[in-house]
């Protein structure tokens, strides 16, 4: 009898368990189809729980704000900034969702959600995560990156090393983004050169030439950079520096792994891609893999691929 492959989990929560019971609990259908009457708690409970739970821990503070601003229906957040005005979590995470929604909405709710994030740092001085939702704003308002580069700063300083504080100042800096090839390609190298060992952003470099497969992607000879001397260095760096080193896992490990085996099957290493793999297991993200035909199919065909 043949057995069932289990299915991927492609979900922007990644591999955070609590985050994504919230997230279940919270889902439109499930109230919609009555799974959550009878509560006696309010819908944004669950959420002020979950935050407060994670405390100071920046790296998974922001994961979850910004997973929770783009995936929870919007009637939630309100309701706890309604109820608890003046909350720090409720102003966070309400400053991320304007941001988040401010370019499909206008003018108005731009100047609205640069109020909230201010608001937010003002109400949280210590936590990175208001400026890294302004951060966001500023990006999807196509803001210059030499403007935005002192709301990154205020970020760092109170995170030195945050993960998703350089991620997002690379999509910045990205010809995808608002910079250019030789900005983003300088920034990624410059930042890695000076992390501490078994940060992943040693990965950064690896990160940027993913951002050059998506920029080229239609061009002729989009591949070519990743025969350079320079691409394989890269990986190799990320490879012993972070993927075998010893280091507490961050919360967005499982985006880290899906483009570091992404770049190994690019310099054709299935071999060493492989045990990437193993540490992915069924936690696919869409990006990378969107950028190849068939997503899933080439995910699954790497990973499962027998090792010679």
């Amino acid at each position: 009898m043949l057995r069932r492959r289990p299915a991927l989990l492609i979900r922007p929560e990644l591999d955070d368990h609590a985050l994504h019971s919230v997230l279940d609990e919270l889902r439109p259908g499930r109230q919609l189809h009555g799974l959550g009457a009878g509560r006696t708690r309010p819908l944004w409970e669950p959420v002020a729980d979950l935050l407060g739970a994670t405390g100071r821990d920046w790296d998974r503070r922001v994961h979850r704000v910004a997973v929770l601003a783009r995936n929870l229906p919007p009637s939630v957040g309100d309701r706890w900034a309604a109820d608890r005005p003046g909350d720090g979590d409720a102003l966070v995470l309400g400053a991320w969702a304007g941001a988040v929604r401010a370019a499909a909405e206008g003018r108005g709710a731009a100047r609205r959600a640069e109020r909230a994030c201010l608001r937010a740092a003002e109400c949280c001085p210590e936590d990175p995560t208001p400026w890294l939702a302004l951060l966001e704003l500023m990006r999807s308002l196509a803001v210059p990156p030499r403007e935005a580069v002192p709301v990154w700063s205020e970020a760092v300083t109170r995170a030195p090393w945050l993960r998703a504080a350089y991620h997002q100042m690379l999509r910045h800096l990205s010809p995808r983004g608002h910079g250019t090839v030789g900005d983003m390609l300088d920034f990624a190298r410059q930042a890695a050169a000076r992390v501490p060992h078994g940060s992943p952003l040693v990965l950064l470099p690896v990160a940027a030439r993913v951002e050059l497969v998506a920029h080229r992607r239609t061009a002729l000879g989009a591949e070519s950079h990743w025969h350079e001397p320079r691409a394989a260095d890269e990986v190799a760096v990320a490879l012993s520096d972070w993927f075998h080193a010893v280091t507490a896992p961050h919360a967005e490990a499982v985006a880290d792994l899906n483009v570091l085996a992404f770049a190994l099957i690019r310099l054709h290493r299935p071999a060493e891609a492989a045990a990437v793999f193993r540490r992915i297991g069924r936690h696919m993200t869409p990006h990378p893999w969107e950028l190849l035909p068939e997503p899933e199919r080439t995910f699954l065909y790497w990973r499962d691929r027998p090792v010679r």
